[in-house]
This record gives structure tokens, sequence and C-alpha cells, in this order.
């Protein structure tokens, strides 16, 4: 079995020292070298606003200083990733408030992208667009929803909402269609929150989790040869053996797992699959800062990965 070697480890850590974000460092601190929740809360929050939202380019694509559902969302995903759960926290209170105000919202729930995203640097798919919007939008719906879910009262309006909002998405799933890039992570969040609740009484349980099923494994891009590119692999599913759809992708997983290993660059971290530039060249001197500000992020996300599965040498951390 191929594991991630202490000599590998080292040099990640060390790219992470000379080149991460504080709140990137502050969390390779707590997944890898017993570092404190509250570096991690502190260094987050300079990236939320007055609002209650999160901006100022949190989401590495999207520089809007502006508070977005989805850089809100990238947020709750950091806090979910040290297990904070502390409501009354003035981050988390942060987020009600945020959420409450219905600000970039409607009756599908909130939205993929803003129109002030146009006004900075920005990946393609920030661009503000409608008509993408509403599929889009999908996957950080579900995701705000499960969050008001976890964390707001029962029986308030904003708690009400949220649970009408993912009965409309379950019943989204009946429809042909898109389900947005981040839609079927969207709905293995749901399926997850159900479970965990105790609340399949008030779902089709069984029915919800073959159809979600059936979108993960479909969406998982076998081919390795394709993995170069922006492509959905077995870990933008399944984090752990304990994930709902580890069964049945066992073998391909694996196959992650060695590829990870095999194909980071030598004294340094994993690239990233996608650019900014599609026509153009438009911001190709912010480009470069986002890309770095990724590769730190996706190197916590693969390092905890490998280690999930027994990947990593036990005495690297």
């Amino acid at each position: 079995m191929k594991k991630l070697t202490i000599g590998a480890f080292d040099e990640i850590r060390l790219w992470i020292y000379r080149n991460a974000r504080p709140i990137e460092l502050a969390l390779w601190q707590y997944e890898f070298e017993n570092g404190s929740r509250e570096n991690v809360l502190s260094a987050l929050s300079f990236y939320q606003n007055p609002d209650g939202g999160f901006g100022n380019a949190l989401e590495a694509d999207s520089w809007n200083p502006n508070s977005s559902p989805v850089t809100t969302q990238t947020a709750i995903n950091k806090l979910e990733d040290i297990g904070f759960n502390d409501a009354n926290h003035q981050i988390m209170r942060g987020f009600f408030k945020f959420l409450e105000s219905g600000v970039h919202s409607n009756e599908n729930g909130w939205l993929f992208n803003i129109p002030s995203n146009d006004d900075f640097p920005h990946a393609p798919w920030w661009t503000y667009n409608p008509q993408a919007n509403e599929y889009e939008s999908i996957g950080v719906t579900a995701g705000l929803s499960c969050f008001i879910l976890k964390f707001a009262d029962n029986g308030t309006e904003l708690y009400n909402r949220a649970f009408y909002l993912i009965q409309k998405l379950i019943n989204k799933l009946e429809e042909a269609g898109k389900h947005g890039e981040m839609g079927i992570e969207g709905y293995c969040a749901i399926l997850d929150l159900i479970i965990k609740k105790g609340t399949q009484d008030k779902f089709d349980t069984d029915s919800l989790f073959k159809t979600v099923k059936k979108l993960a494994d479909e969406a998982i891009v076998r081919d390795i040869s394709e993995w170069v590119y922006y492509r959905k692999r077995p870990s933008d599913i399944i984090h752990s053996p304990n994930s709902l759809f580890y069964k049945g992708n066992e073998d391909i997983l694996e196959q992650e797992l060695d590829y990870l290993i095999e194909t980071r660059p030598e004294n340094g971290v994993w690239g990233i699959t996608w650019t900014w530039f599609e026509n153009n060249e438009k911001y190709a001197k912010e480009f470069p800062i986002s890309e770095n500000w990724w590769k730190a992020c996706l190197a916590i996300e693969k390092v905890k990965f490998l280690r999930n599965f027994g990947r990593v040498e036990s005495s690297s951390f």
C-alpha cells in the first residue's frame, strides 16, 4: 500500500508555512499539529462583514468583498471541518443575521452568483448569471439549509424556511435536469443530515438514498487520465470509509489515493485543475494569487483524505 511518506509530509508542511494565508495555516495546524479552534476562529473572523455574511475572497475564486451566500457557505464549511458548533458564538450569530436578512435569496433559496461579483476579480463561473442560478444554486441552498436545521431554533421563521427548501430540493430530484456544480454534494449533505437528526420518518429516505447514490456514482469520473482536468473525483463525494457512498466505490477510491501520492510534485503541493481564463486573460495578475491560495486549501483537503484512509505514515503528525 502506497503511503505519503514522512519526507513528503514535511515538504507539504514547509510549503504551507511559506505560502498559505493565515486561515489555511490555522486549519493546517488544527488538523496536523494540535492547533486550536480559537486560532481558526480568529483568522476566519477577518473575512466576516458587519451584515454577518462572508466575503473578502475567503472563496479564493471570488474577490468580492461583499457578503455572498457561497462565501458564507465556505466559512460554514471551515467551521464544520473543526467540529465547531457553538451557536452563540459571534461568528455563528453573524451567519443567522445574514441568512435572516433574506439578501441574495428568492423563493427557491440562495443565489450561487450575485451581481456585485462582476465588480471585482473573479473566475468566469462567478459572473452574475440569473440563468445559471436556476440550477447552480441547488448546492448552496442545500448547504445553508442544512446549517440552519442544525443550529437554528425549531419553529422559527428561518428554520421553517430551511425545512421547506429542503423538501423542495428533494422534490426537484424527481425532475430531469441539471443539478449544478455543488448540487450532488448538497444532496449528500441533506441525506447525511436526515440520518444524523433521526428524521427519516419525515422523508422517503430509501428513495432519496438510491437517487442520490445513483447521481454520485454517475458523477465520479472513472477514467483516471481525465483527472488532470477539472473532473469530479471520488474524494469530492467520499471523504472517509464512513461515507454513505463508499460501498461500491472502493476500487476507484483506492486508485485516487495512489494517484494523489504518485502525482504530488517534488518539494511542493498539488496544483489546481482549473483556470480563470477562457477566451481572454482578464485578471492575469490576480489569478496566480488565487491559485496559490487554492493550492493551500487543497493540500489540507488531500492530506486529510489520505489520512482518513490510512495512507499517511503515522509518525508524520
